[in-house]
């Protein structure tokens, strides 16, 4: 699902009045009604609620909503912010159809702000996707009282004062701090970054019908990866198949102490169907590998006893390397060996990424359309600090594309560099796998999907999500606070089915 910038919505917009032969009121009572059944699904008839309209198309739709609730016998009050002589035709449209069945009243000033009732729920559709500039003067004193309240807050489109874009936020702008979000077709950029998630709260996409053949013309550096893009990544197999189809994944890792890193690899790498796997460790792995993963093989490099050192030589297996890894200054000469060694995508995580931001020299020897997966610290120590999530994406497309890697940034909506420039938010997971070996499960797994010969892309976006979805999957058995990395790697094979 492509993400949109303000400009490409307008014009997304204007394509579909002209291809469905509809007018803008038309849209607009379309994305309205939407809206009002999700509000009508969430709260029940005897509640009330408080809608505030700006003069354009956002307080257009805010008009139309209070219309429907109205309709199902819901209690609305309806404020219109009169900050501007201008107002939108549409605006215009819905206040006409609106005002012979309540009254309406218009905020001009600070002393017309009213009191809110305690457990009303507060619509806002004051300024949408298209504000270009900061909030001020009598919208800036409202938002300001609004925030402070204890009441539900459902903003329409991005809540007001949030720009679509994230290059245009500052965290002094004022900006409505929403409980949920209502957006239309596609998330905004703005929804899936660390600092400007804060205002949006818990959203929907609701589809409205827009052009679908003009969304395919639309060029978008950024994407948002659902069940639909998946189902078009997964191989089926072929009935004839055994396991040196799917590949011989080597695990390289581990230091004393470190062990279950690679353990918790090495299942995630089988379990997400890789043929074979090796798990190549310091020789105080192998006890404790053999006896918890049998289905793997093991491997070591003598006499390391405690962390890895010495020479590599390459066995042609799909390599992931870092997990436990540890950052000893022979552990960091044995990862260059293995870089030089290794010709083909490998995936690199944990302390082989702490050991390159040491060394960063070696980056430019890392195979191509490798995957690198650090977590935002490590990503950091690989690039330096950043001021905002504008520079931070800046830097995880220039990262990529100078070395030829693909990125997989962890968080909230892991955000996925390739090296074209483009870059894919993930739309499964959840706060619980914030735990340690999380990150471990998902390197054996983008691993072991690129041993079945998925191309590194494509390992990397089903691993995400399917990593993801095993979270989310888990949490609905066991709760959040009860998620261990171990449970993603018994729920890989449900997440599979899933989809």
């Amino acid at each position: 699902m492509k993400i949109f910038n303000a400009p490409q919505i307008k014009e997304l917009d204007i394509y579909t009045l002209q291809e469905q032969k509809i007018t803008s009121a038309q849209l607009m009572e379309r994305a309205a009604d939407k809206c009002a059944t999700w509000l009508r699904n969430k709260y029940p008839t005897h509640t009330h609620f408080t809608v505030f309209c700006g003069l354009g198309n956002n307080g257009g739709d805010g008009l139309a909503i209070a219309r429907i609730l109205l309709a199902h016998q819901y209690k609305v009050t309806v404020y219109i912010m009169k900050h501007s002589p201008n107002t939108s035709p549409e605006f215009e449209e819905n206040l006409a159809l609106l005002k012979d069945i309540i009254t309406i009243r218009t905020i001009i000033s600070e002393k017309h702000i009213p009191p809110i009732e305690e457990h009303s729920v507060i619509i806002d559709a004051m300024f949408g996707a298209g504000i270009n500039r900061p909030i001020e003067g009598i919208c800036k004193t409202l938002i300001d009282k609004i925030n402070k309240l204890d009441n539900p807050k459902v903003a329409i489109d991005i809540p007001s004062g949030l720009p679509c874009d994230v290059e245009n936020f500052s965290k002094n702008q004022t900006i409505l701090v929403a409980d949920y979000t209502l957006t239309f077709e596609a998330p905004k950029l703005t929804f899936l970054l660390p600092k400007t998630a804060y205002y949006v709260g818990n959203w929907k996409i609701l589809s409205i019908g827009l052009s679908e053949n003009y969304k395919q013309t639309i060029e978008s550096e950024y994407a948002y990866i659902g069940a639909k893009d998946i189902l078009k990544i997964i191989k089926k197999r072929e009935p004839f198949s055994h396991k040196g189809t799917f590949g011989h994944v080597e695990i390289i890792g581990g230091s004393y102490g470190k062990i279950g890193a690679v353990v918790l690899a090495t299942k995630a790498s089988l379990r997400i169907g890789a043929g074979l796997a090796t798990a190549y460790t310091p020789n105080c792995g192998m006890q404790v590998l053999q006896s918890t993963v049998p289905e793997s093989m093991w491997t070591g490099n003598l006499p390391c006893e405690y962390f890895l050192e010495g020479n590599y030589i390459s066995t042609h297996k799909t390599v992931g390397i870092g997990p436990g890894l540890g950052i000893h200054p022979k552990t960091q000469t044995f990862l260059n060996l293995v870089i030089k060694a290794t010709k083909t995508p490998m995936v690199i995580d944990a302390d082989a990424i702490n050991i390159l931001a040491r060394n960063k020299e070696w980056l430019s020897e890392i195979p191509e359309n490798s995957i690198v997966t650090p977590h935002p610290k490590e990503f950091e120590r690989l690039v330096g600090t950043f001021s905002n999530d504008a520079e931070k994406l800046k830097k995880l497309r220039l990262f990529a594309s100078t070395y030829k890697c693909i990125v997989v940034l962890k968080g909230a909506h892991t955000a996925i560099a390739d090296i074209n420039g483009n870059i894919y938010f993930n739309s499964t997971g959840n706060p619980g796998m914030a735990t340690g070996g999380s990150g471990d499960v998902l390197t054996g797994m983008i691993t072991g999907l690129l041993a079945q010969k998925y191309s590194p892309i494509q390992a990397a976006l089903l691993g995400v999500y399917l990593h993801g979805l095993a979270g989310d999957l888990t949490i609905k058995e066991i709760g959040m606070p009860s998620l261990m990395a171990s449970d993603l790697v018994n729920y890989i094979g449900k997440a599979t089915l899933h989809i």
